[in-house]
């Protein structure tokens, strides 16, 4: 779901700065309180296609950057929140089933960058790995592109399930991706044995929630005025609805988030509205535009306020959208007197 980005550091800064990051960059001084491998994960050398892009990665990283709260959030539940020495463009707090995890993690309770960082900031934490959120981090104009950074011995990882390419996007995407991912993150980091538990405990959580039966529609409304940013037919909002028995009224737009004309929400009149909730939009913000629209404020969904509510970093892939999955589900049960 894209928000802006901002980076003061070019492809040329990014240049300048090889020689100096290469002279600096010292495997044998870690940062202080990096984490061993994890202890079902071994040192074995990890090689893979991540969104069309060849990455090695020697052994288990033990400085990584993150760029979104899916990626941290990812070490995080892994256990591996030692290892980041730097985390940037968090769309929110961490989980309280999270806290614990992320404290004492000064890189999390104090991020580098509200936003994409630059090439110079990153480098200059000389990280083993970046580990980004989205394809569009990991440029010259914004954290460095990523073969510049091989070429100083700086891995890069995206997470596979915001790819865009022909054959590497998820389309649509499944929870098995999103598994997928975490069990791929613990092959990079050293930590099979604690992801394929993360695994085995999403599973289980996702296969105890009964989908609502009532055959409900719902807009999942992420953000804009004039016009709707809307979660699409192949994306995580998809999939999350899916989950929760919600009929996506946007669901044939082959995306992952798509505009969506007011007339068009309106026409659909939607049995519910999903509301992303987010510090620069927030849910009680889109309630006020609504309501306040001559128009909007007659959908049946606004008239009778049948909305729910899930943070922004639980609508991008990654291990919170289980957790959205419950808490949807546990709102609609909450509706009563809706269905047809």
């Amino acid at each position: 779901m894209p928000r802006r980005t901002r980076s003061a550091t070019s492809a040329a800064t990014l240049l300048a700065l090889s020689l100096v990051a290469l002279a600096g960059c010292s495997p044998e001084a870690p940062a202080a309180g990096a984490g061993e491998a994890g202890s079902g994960g071994s040192a074995a050398p990890v090689t893979l296609d991540n969104c069309g892009f060849d990455v090695s990665v020697p052994e288990p990283p033990e400085r990584v950057v993150t760029i979104k709260s899916s990626t941290t959030e990812m070490l995080l539940a892994l256990g591996l929140g030692d290892r980041i020495v730097g985390s940037a463009f968090l769309d929110g707090p961490v989980p309280e089933s999270l806290a614990d995890a992320a404290a004492g993690v000064p890189a999390v309770a104090e991020p580098m960058a509200d936003q994409v960082p630059g090439a110079e900031a990153v480098l200059g934490l000389e990280p083993d790995l970046v580990y980004a959120g989205w394809e569009s981090n990991l440029t010259a104009e914004g954290a460095g592109d990523r073969d510049t950074l091989a070429q100083l011995g700086v891995a890069t990882y995206v997470s596979p399930s915001a790819c865009k390419e022909p054959g590497y996007q998820p389309d649509p995407l499944t929870f098995d991706d999103v598994f997928a991912e975490i069990g791929e993150a613990g092959e990079i980091f050293g930590a099979t044995t604690e992801a394929a538990a993360l695994v085995d405990e999403q599973r289980a959580t996702l296969a105890s929630v009964a989908p609502d039966d009532r055959g409900l529609s719902a807009l999942w409304y992420s953000s804009g005025d004039d016009i709707p940013y809307v979660g699409a037919g192949i994306g995580a909002p998809q999939m999350i609805m899916d989950a929760v028995g919600l009929e996506n009224v946007a669901g044939d737009v082959q995306d992952t988030w798509t505009s969506f004309a007011w007339e068009e929400a309106i026409a659909a009149d939607p049995d519910v509205i999903v509301l992303v909730d987010a510090a620069w939009n927030t849910a009680e913000d889109k309630i006020a535009r609504l309501e306040g629209n001559e128009a909007t404020a007659r959908m049946t969904a606004v008239r009778e306020r049948r909305y729910l509510t899930v943070p922004f970093p639980a609508t991008e892939a990654g291990v919170r959208n289980v957790g959205a999955v419950v808490d949807l589900t546990q709102q609609l049960g909450q509706l009563e007197g809706v269905g047809r």
